[in-house]
């Protein structure tokens, strides 16, 4: 199966698509045989199948990862910081060997050693959607997470503390929490699963990947890549499900040989594995909803303002849980704004990720659709006016066409529900204090941006957003070197910057007689 799909669509590295499960450093079917079909969102044809994987499964995949931390919780953080590294370079040039790299560890990659269309860049738009450009780009933010925390490995410090007595040393010394279990994403395949991946192999932990059913190939991917930069059996374990994922999720989650869960989805899911994970005392960490606000204020940039919100709005066809979604408008510029925004979006094509010409690709799934459906349809019937688009586009795939709705009224469901999707929801404000008011007011706390030239302003707002990620001017704020996360029901926990010490523990050791 694999080496048909690969020959079918180009694949020069046929071992990159994998179609199994992988379990102490095998390849593994479901032990019932049973499988998941994985879709192209762009015509709705099946692409390939991973394995249905079940209680059992995830249970071996946890006793390998809980045999395998014995050795590599050991490991020196200079060895682990190399083979890290090396995952790293396979990432971002796959053709290439672990012999060839080791023999040119720090040189860059001939011109002739990279294919024309990256292999990863092309699974990774086959079963998410999103255009090869796109996909490139994800590759190398998924690369820079491995290549941040592999220097992070060194520099796991302890500290000493003087005691308030004579005769005793106190230290601490920092070690890995132990097995950890990884539950991503379909939005940023790749990417979701290094930011977790990175740290925890950088701390000394093993893992146990679950990836979403809708995207599988592209963890396998990266777990063959990881496999041939030489991490150790068992160190990496990847279960494939759908229909079992409650009870596999159940199991991740209340096994006691886990003893960290991280999480990137909904917040009714991330509600749900936390109550679960208690039951253990688990370390966490979630990333989970969404509802940003982007806030356009008199005094901005309005040609920057327009990129911004374009960028920020319409990313990967506004499936990212750091996307705007609801987007307040001083009326002074309100028309500008709107004008201007409908102009850009009116640029965009949609179509296949494969095309070149194509900017935006389809949603996840119908599923996906609906959703969008609705909350235009609410808007609509409460007052809302459709400037641009509003409907999903004729043919195969989940295509909908990239939105824009003025004159939002604030009693609407995009306002407390996050919409996922290629609609941007303009709302008119006349002061800080409303805009400030409607801002914060939801339940979420994941990011928020704004743009303003007044530099009091500037400051006033950013620490009056209720958030855990601002962008001040600008409407892109993700990267490896930042602390990414929310606060209220957004998460809790801090990826990318300081992420290591979420698979850490700091551990006193109170030297007496001395």
């Amino acid at each position: 199966m694999a080496s048909s799909f690969a020959a079918a669509f180009g694949l020069k590295d046929e071992g990159l698509l994998q179609t199994k499960g992988y379990i102490a450093g095998r390849w593994r079917d479901a032990l019932d045989g049973a499988t998941i079909s994985v879709s192209n969102p762009a015509t709705g044809e099946e692409i390939g199948t991973v394995p249905e994987m079940g209680v059992k499964e995830t249970q071996e995949a946890i006793t390998a990862a809980q045999d395998s931390f014995k050795a590599w919780k050991r490991t020196t953080a200079k060895v682990n910081r190399r083979v890290s590294l090396s995952f790293e370079r396979v990432l971002t040039a796959p053709n290439l060997s672990i012999q060839m790299i080791s023999q040119k560890f720090w040189e860059a990659p001939s011109a002739n050693s990279v294919p024309k269309t990256h292999e990863l860049n092309l699974i990774q738009t086959l079963e998410n959607g999103k255009t090869l450009n796109d996909a490139k780009a994800e590759i190398t933010y998924s690369s820079s997470f491995i290549e941040w925390f592999a220097e992070e490995a060194v520099r796991t410090y302890g500290e000493t503390i003087p005691a308030p007595v004579p005769g005793i040393r106190n230290v601490t010394v920092m070690q890995p929490v132990g097995v950890c279990a990884i539950l991503t994403p379909w939005n940023f395949p790749s990417a979701m699963i290094t930011r977790k991946l990175g740290p925890a192999l950088a701390a000394g932990c093993t893992v146990v990947v679950k990836p979403p059913p809708e995207t599988p190939f592209s963890a396998l991917a990266l777990v063959e890549l990881a496999r041939r930069a030489g991490f150790p059996d068992g160190v990496i374990n990847v279960v494939t499900t759908m229909k079992n994922v409650g009870e596999v999720g159940k199991e991740l989650c209340e096994n006691t040989i886990v003893r960290k869960v991280t999480f990137t989805g909904s917040t009714a899911v991330a509600k749900l594995l936390y109550s679960m994970s208690a039951s253990t005392m688990k370390k966490i960490s979630f990333e989970a909803g969404g509802n940003s606000p982007f806030i356009v204020f008199d005094d901005a940039d309005i040609d920057a303002a327009v990129e911004g919100a374009a960028l920020c709005k319409y990313r990967a066809s506004g499936q990212t849980c750091v996307c705007a979604n609801r987007i307040y408008v001083h009326s002074s510029v309100y028309a500008e704004f709107a004008s201007r925004l409908a102009a850009k979006v009116a640029t965009f094509k949609v179509g296949s990720g494969l095309d070149k010409e194509t900017t935006h690709g389809p949603l996840i799934h119908d599923r996906a659709i609906k959703k969008v459906e609705e909350h235009v349809a609410d808007a609509v019937g409460k007052g809302a006016q459709v400037l641009i688009g509003g409907s999903r586009l004729e043919g195969p795939g989940s295509f909908f066409a990239p939105t824009i709705l003025s004159d939002v009224p604030p009693n609407v469901r995009l306002s407390n529900e996050e919409t996922f999707g290629p609609v941007a929801a303009l709302i008119k404000f006349e002061t800080e204090e409303e805009v400030l008011k409607l801002a914060n007011d939801t339940q979420y706390g994941l990011a928020g941006y704004f743009y303003s030239r007044d530099i009091g302003r500037v400051w006033r707002v950013a620490e009056a957003l209720e958030v855990g990620m601002v962008g001040a001017n600008t409407g892109m704020i993700s990267s490896a070197v930042i602390p990414f996360g929310g606060v209220k029901e957004s998460g809790l926990g801090r990826e990318g910057a300081h992420g290591i010490q979420e698979y850490m523990q700091t551990k006193l050791i109170a030297f007496g007689g001395v």
